[in-house]
């Protein structure tokens, strides 16, 4: 990747930079990024609508076929407010943790919603009414990867409250692509919460590559067409343990 303009940080080592090129792509695209770790958000210039990443149109395609009218989200994890710009019709409640994200998102990518709460994300979901949401999203990462109190049987039995009696729960995890404790004790800990799970994984080229890996979690059938799916495929993780908050 080639910057075009220099990263301006702020305290927080929070960089906003601009580019040509993007994960082998050409065109001028506009990028949060937390220092030395992974992308957070792209802004296409060129088309500010577009979704560039696969994992949040593989979570829109999950969320329009399980429910195509849907109207109640709660999303933890706030970016440059991708999803909750793509659904401005909706209603979003977005839960971010850090003021500068929220800042940046306004003053850098044009984010104009008022439905950012700042705070943690799992207790702004427990203040939450229950059976209030038809989905809980969750895109939280730290350098050290999701958030633990974000995996915890406890916390998956906090969405299911929350959720309608259709909801379901979207998460964007990274695992690695042979098998991967950690996702695998994700689900089974999920699978000790909700009857039904489906997960998703982008390609990788070897066993220790990270990637993109979505999983759903619902008390209904998961529908989905794979064509709609940007890339990913269905996979399913190994049995694990059960992760029980600390």
């Amino acid at each position: 990747m080639q910057s075009s303009s220099q990263p301006s940080r702020s305290p927080q080592d929070i960089e906003v930079y601009e580019t040509t090129e993007l994960y082998g792509e050409n065109g001028r695209f506009r990028v949060l990024q937390f220092s030395g770790e992974a992308v957070q958000g792209v802004l296409d210039l060129n088309h500010p609508r577009r979704v560039v990443f696969e994992y949040l149109r593989a979570m829109i395609h999950l969320m329009e076929a399980g429910n195509p009218y849907f109207e109640d989200v709660f999303l933890i994890g706030h970016g440059i407010g991708t999803l909750a710009s793509y659904y401005s019709d909706k209603r979003f409640r977005v839960a971010e943790i850090n003021p500068r994200v929220v800042e940046l998102s306004r003053t850098r990518f044009g984010y104009a919603g008022d439905n950012v709460l700042l705070g943690d994300g799992r207790s702004l979901l427990a203040a939450e009414p229950d059976r209030s949401y038809d989905y809980v999203l969750l895109d939280a990462f730290t350098a050290a990867g999701t958030p633990p109190q974000f995996t915890s049987l406890e916390f998956f039995g906090l969405t299911r409250a929350k959720l309608n009696t259709h909801g379901t729960l979207i998460m964007n995890l990274m695992g690695r692509s042979g098998q991967d404790r950690l996702i695998s004790a994700i689900h089974t800990t999920l699978r000790e919460i909700y009857p039904y799970t489906r997960t998703f994984a982008l390609p990788a080229e070897g066993t220790a590559d990270l990637r993109n890996i979505v999983m759903a979690a619902s008390t209904r059938p998961i529908p989905c067409q794979s064509r709609h799916m940007a890339g990913f495929s269905e996979i399913t993780p190994g049995l694990g343990h059960v992760i029980r908050d600390r």
